[in-house]
Parts: C-alpha cells; structure tokens; sequence
C-alpha cells in the first residue's frame, strides 16, 4: 500500500510545470503585445516620413511647376518681340526697295525739296549740290535757279554737280570748303528717320512695349537723330548726320 508522502515530488514536478506554462503563455502575450505595439509605431512613423516626403514631393513639383510657367512667359515675350522685329524690318527693306525705285516720288520735286531742306539749315553763301549721274543729267542747269526760288535766301551760290557716291537718289549738300554737310540721299535719310518711324508704326500697331521697354536706354541712331532735329551742325557726328562742320571754322 503507497503513503500519501510517495506523491509530493510528482504534485511539485506538476506545480513547477504548470507555473512554468504559465509564465511562458504571459511572456509571449506580452512579447506578442509589444510586438504589435513596435508593428504599429513603425507603421506610424512610416506614414510621417511617407507625408513628409509627398509634402516635399509636392513643393518641388509647384516651384518646377512655376518656374516652367516663368520660362515659358519669357520665351512667348522673346518670339513675339523677335516676330515684330522681323515685321519691322521686313517694312523697312520694303520702303527702302521704294526709294531706290522712287516708287511714289516726284523725283525732281523730292529732291528741291531735300535740298532746299538742307540749305535752310546751314550757314553761307556758297554751296555745291551733289546729285547722281542721272539725276544730274535729267534736271539739267535750271536746278540752281529753281532751288534759289525755293530757299528765298539771298545771296546764294549754287554749283550743281554729279557725284558718283549719290546712287539711290537724293542730295548731298556741302559748302565750298566742305566744312558743312547734309547728307540728305534717300538711303541715308531713311536710316535717319528709321528709329523715329519705327516708334510711329509700333504705336500704331500697339507694339511699342514689345521692342522699347520703358526702362530701355535710347540707341545711339536715336540719340543720333534727336541731335540732328536740334542742332544741324555738330561737333564730330557719324557721316550719314545732316549738317556738320568737318574742318575747323573761323
């Protein structure tokens, strides 16, 4: 017959492996726990970083995005402005084509008139009238006279010659000691005025904005131009100015 004391190490073996099985069940449940807990915080803190990065993602795309826009308003400005330009100067090799063909012009009026422009404005007595061969030619020797009638100054000496460097039409205006001279052939009076009536055509079409901004500084050729209207005889102006002294004076 077995004592109830045969028992106890069996009963403790069984108490010691039940605590064990429980103990371990808690740690895994915890380990499970903080497990999900390191699961979930990482998912968190992959959401930020996920936000942080498309917030970033985004902010470049709207600084790209306008700097695009940016470039794009600057090239439609440069096409446009280099559209009128060639507009413009398609209109002045035209009207140049004209002058050379005297298209529209009362050829001997035109040139009295370019001449007795230039005598008005300069100072003496004693002039030569530079033309070219064939306008020299067809105007014969009353060219003098009918210019004298046209000025109304008096006394006047004119000397009407033909000089090889007028060829598109016109009248180069010098005093006897070509201290002075007014260059008035048409070419040469077209690039003159060009600056002034490319302004005017541009007004006119509502471009004046486009190839004149108002900060731009005046051309030189303008520049050129507003000293001419003001005073007919400069210091040392470009060959191609109307009246100037070349040599010096008395």
């Amino acid at each position: 017959m077995t004592t109830p004391n045969a028992n106890v190490p069996d009963l403790l073996c069984e108490q010691v492996l039940e605590d064990a099985r429980r103990q371990s069940e808690e740690i895994l449940r915890r380990a499970r726990q903080e497990a999900a807990a390191l699961l979930e915080k990482a998912a968190a803190e992959a959401e930020q970083t996920r936000q942080a990065r498309l917030e970033l993602a985004r902010a470049e795309a709207a600084r790209r995005t306008e700097a695009i826009l940016a470039t794009v308003s600057v090239e439609v400005g440069r096409l446009r402005s280099a559209r009128v330009e060639a507009l413009l100067q398609t209109i002045y090799e035209q009207a140049r084509r004209r002058l050379e063909a005297r298209r529209g012009l009362a050829t001997r009026e035109s040139v009295i008139a370019l001449a007795a422009e230039a005598l008005q404005r300069m100072a003496g007595e004693a002039f030569v009238i530079k033309l070219s061969a064939t306008d020299r030619r067809a105007f014969g020797d009353g060219l003098a006279a009918e210019l004298q009638r046209r000025v109304g100054r008096s006394p006047l000496r004119l000397t009407v010659v033909e000089d090889p460097a007028v060829t598109d039409g016109g009248v180069v205006v010098e005093d006897v000691e070509s201290r002075q001279v007014w260059d008035n052939r048409l070419r040469a009076r077209l690039d003159r005025l060009w600056p002034e009536l490319r302004q005017q055509i541009a007004a006119h079409a509502d471009l004046a904005s486009v190839f004149h901004p108002q900060n731009e500084m005046p051309t030189d050729r303008s520049r050129r131009r507003k000293e001419a209207d003001v005073s007919p005889i400069a210091a040392v102006p470009p060959p191609y100015v109307g009246g100037y002294e070349t040599g010096g004076g008395a």
